[in-house]
């Protein structure tokens, strides 16, 4: 027979920038393997006025055999509706927590590979109100469906692949861009890999703000 019990955990979140100074704040959110101090660091050439959040998928693991390097990650198939309560929960109080110390003009919420699952669902919970979503290199939760569309056009969300993405082929990114721009998605399709490109990010921001 198996058994649950709720216990308190301790998560791990990042951050980079002036809190106090910055109009806009924006939740990173990392992909699989990866960890908040590392990836975080992608973000560093933003413009002073934004000040960056990356959080810390709950679950860490040696990245190869038993010892090394260690990675972080959101969610597996096992037991995925607790972890995705868990996440939700501890996300949203952390978004309260800082945004009880200062309000920003806007906020983003960015989610790159298996973190953009987790930004989608987190954005789509209602617990936190974000002024524009960031998909980036994801597949939408296959078991959400995002949001109306006129919502989409009131605030505007987008999608971001690179040509060159090691993960989508053309035609899966084609098939991906498709997807989005059908719900009301903004798309990028910039020449690069499955990475964060701060270029591209920067002009989209610049658009925003």
């Amino acid at each position: 027979m198996n058994g649950k019990i709720k216990c308190t955990k301790t998560y791990r979140y990042t951050t980079f920038g002036d809190h106090k100074n910055a109009d806009f704040l924006i939740y990173v959110l990392h992909g699989y393997g990866q960890l908040a101090p590392y990836f975080i660091r992608k973000f560093h050439g933003l413009p002073s006025n934004y000040f960056v959040i990356a959080p810390e998928g709950m679950h860490r693991f040696y990245l190869n055999d038993s010892s090394g390097r260690v990675g972080a990650s959101w969610m597996t198939k096992e037991e995925r509706e607790d972890d995705i309560s868990d996440n939700l929960c501890w996300l949203s109080s952390l978004h309260d927590e800082i945004t009880a110390r200062k309000s920003f003009k806007k906020v983003f919420i960015l989610g790159f590979s298996q973190g953009g699952a987790t930004a989608a669902r987190w954005y789509q919970s209602g617990k936190i109100s974000a002024d524009h979503l960031m998909i980036w290199a994801s597949v939408y939760p296959p078991d959400l469906e995002p949001n109306n569309e006129i919502q989409l056009h009131e605030k505007e969300h987008f999608f971001f692949v690179g040509t060159n993405d090691e993960f989508y082929n053309a035609a899966q990114q084609n098939d991906l861009l498709s997807f989005y721009s059908s719900k009301g998605y903004k798309t990028v399709h910039f020449e690069g890999k499955h990475d964060i490109d701060l270029t591209e990010l920067i002009n989209v921001l610049m658009l925003l703000t």
